[in-house]
């Protein structure tokens, strides 16, 4: 990489911008052209790994399902186990869920009962970062079986959406952050 291109130019240039999708005035993130390359991935994944090597959680949890692109890996590197927080019907297992509001309806999201031991710091992964209905859910879950969420992670972050204030003062990472659409 040329010393003038930072990491996350490598980044951003890696994400596609679709607009009007999934309807008009909306410009869609799309890192399925981050994921197409190798050089890109491997430095989103290594990234993530940098900002939580010294201090890793004892668990890594994947939001359905993007998140489990990023978190698995990360886990891996991190030598952490990894947890699948999925949509409903997806676990053969005791499972605890919650639904929550979406600005368009409601969503429900379901994990392993049994997935944390109590007290665990548990780091959610997911890709994106939008309103952080999903991302707040996710970590109420966790929650609710005795995990505690020590921070959350994701490759993009819309941040003129303003999630962060659903996150309740959480410990929030994005790799690369658009401030406005």
């Amino acid at each position: 990489m040329p010393p003038h291109v930072t990491d996350t130019d490598l980044l951003r240039a890696s994400i596609r911008s679709v607009p009007d999708f999934p309807k008009a005035g909306i410009v869609f993130r799309d890192i399925t052209t981050l994921l197409q390359d190798p050089r890109a991935w491997k430095h989103a994944v290594d990234a993530l790994h940098d900002r939580f090597r010294l201090s890793p959680p004892d668990l890594v949890a994947g939001i359905e399902s993007r998140g489990f692109i990023f978190g698995a890996p990360l886990a891996y590197l991190l030598g952490v186990g990894f947890i699948p927080i999925r949509k409903p019907g997806k676990l053969p297992y005791r499972r605890k869920s919650l639904t929550y509001e979406l600005e368009y309806g409601k969503d429900t999201l379901e994990i392993h009962e049994d997935a944390v031991r109590p007290g665990a710091s548990v780091l959610l992964v997911d890709d994106l970062l939008a309103t952080g209905g999903t991302a707040a859910a996710a970590a109420q879950l966790v929650e609710s079986i005795g995990g505690r969420v020590s921070a959350l992670a994701f490759v993009v972050e819309l941040a003129f959406l303003q999630p962060r204030a659903r996150l309740a003062g959480r410990p929030v990472e994005s790799l690369v952050v658009y401030d406005k659409e």
